[in-house]
Parts: C-alpha cells; sequence; structure tokens
C-alpha cells in the first residue's frame, strides 16, 4: 500500500529531472520543495548503500540543493533512516498520509468555486500569492505544474472577485490526490477549506475515483480535523532526512 501511494503521490506532483538509482528514484525541480528535490528509496537495491549515499550526494551537490531523503515504513533498505542519522542527516518534516474511501462521502459542489484542467495565469499567481511563494520560483512552478500527462483540476474559490482558497486534484488509476490546498488568512475558520476539498473530491469521483488521497504535516491541527471530519484517516507517515 505504500508504495502505491507513494508512486501516485510522485505521479501526481511533477519534477523537472527524474533518475532511477538502483531501486531509489532521485528527483531534481531547481530547489522548489522537498518532495520535487528528494531521493525516494521506494525498491529494493543491490549495490552498497554507503556508496549509494554518497553518490547521491555528489548528484544534489553539483546542484547546489540540500540532500533530502523521503523516508516511509517501507524505505528499502530498512536500516536506511538510521544509515542517515549516523551520517549527520537531521529528521524533518513529519507527513500523515491519509486516505478516503469516496464511496458515501460528502462532496457537496458549490457554483462560486472555478476549476479548469490545464493551468491558467490567474490560477498560477493566486496560488503564489495565498501560499507566499518566491516570485524568482514562478517559472520552475509553471514547468513542474504544465508537465504532467494525468488529469489535472486546478480549483478557486472566489468571493467578490476575489480567490480566497484554491487546490489541486490529480486523478490517477481510480485515485485522486489532494494537493497545495490552501486558503488566505483572513477567511480560515469559516468553513472554506471544507467547501474547496469537497469540490475536489467531486470532481475526482466525476472523474472515476474512488478513493482520495492526501499529505498533511503532523503540525498542521486545523488541516487534520478538518480532514478527520471528511472520513480521512491515516494509513502511514513519511518524515524527510535532510543534510545541508
Amino acid at each position: 500500500m505504500i508504495t502505491t501511494i507513494e508512486e501516485l503521490a510522485l505521479n501526481a506532483w511533477q519534477s523537472l529531472q527524474t533518475l532511477v538509482y538502483d531501486g531509489w528514484v532521485l528527483r531534481f525541480a531547481n530547489g522548489y520543495t522537498k518532495r520535487a528535490n528528494s531521493v525516494n528509496p521506494l525498491y529494493a537495491s543491490c549495490l552498497d548503500v554507503a556508496e549509494k549515499i554518497e553518490a547521491c550526494e555528489r548528484l544534489y551537490r553539483a546542484r547546489n540543493l540540500d540532500v533530502v531523503f523521503k523516508m516511509t515504513g517501507a524505505t528499502q533498505p530498512a536500516h536506511l533512516d538510521e544509515m542517515l542519522s549516523a551520517r549527520g542527516y537531521r529528521r524533518d518534516s513529519p507527513t500523515s498520509v491519509q486516505l478516503a474511501d469516496l464511496i458515501g462521502t460528502d462532496t457537496r459542489t458549490e457554483n462560486s468555486i472555478l476549476v479548469t484542467e490545464t493551468l491558467t495565469e490567474a490560477w498560477l499567481s493566486d496560488f503564489m500569492r495565498l501560499s507566499g511563494v518566491n516570485p524568482s520560483r514562478r517559472a520552475t512552478l509553471e514547468q513542474m505544474l504544465c508537465g504532467s500527462p494525468l488529469l489535472n483540476g486546478f480549483f478557486a474559490l472566489r468571493r467578490d472577485a476575489q480567490t480566497i482558497a484554491c487546490g489541486l486534484g490529480v486523478v490517477q488509476n481510480e485515485c485522486v490526490g489532494l494537493f497545495d490546498i490552501v486558503t488566505d488568512a483572513n477567511f480560515r475558520n469559516q468553513g472554506h477549506g471544507q467547501t474547496l476539498v469537497q469540490n475536489i473530491l467531486a470532481w475526482g469521483k466525476a472523474h472515476g475515483a474512488r478513493t482520495a488521497y492526501l499529505q498533511v504535516m503532523l503540525n498542521n491541527a486545523p488541516a487534520l480535523r478538518l480532514y478527520a471530519k471528511l472520513g480521512f484517516t491515516e494509513i502511514y507517515q513519511y518524515w524527510y532526512r535532510i543534510k545541508t
């Protein structure tokens, strides 16, 4: 189950470059997000693990990037987390991966939410504003969001001609992934996040999804409460090991 969801998430959140190295998936995206610039040790390895770690370090440092490993309970090999810790990699960003069965899930829609299945300049600008993304990252983010061969839904919830919340849904293999759900700080705790998520779930369901998945950091208590209310339950956790 872990590997299946990790593969879906890798496909949904595209990097700019990917290298498969003896069972590990290395991703590069000019440093924008740890998710898109990390080593994902998903599959069994044959080579010496210490030598592989050093090879990864050289590849990321050559691009002036931190060396980041994304870890789960299914990481290969099983002792990799301990090896990285011993080499000075710090643990970072513990995250809950959650699923919801869309059969019977409340997926009411609202007309105030706009959805397009291609990236628009308006959505990208709104997302960057709401998320506080540095303008210097715009070209990289645009490349990542335009590069997916999967079905994408770009959602924007508007009030008085202003976007106050937005998010991304990605459909693959009867699953819809929810990414980058963000609400304007001035409009939080008013139910807008729930409305946005319900619309993404309804869209995914309309496109054949039977299951929804998402990733939420463990320190985000409001989001954890919202997703529990909508029927999401934790399946596993992941975290990063980072060496600067």
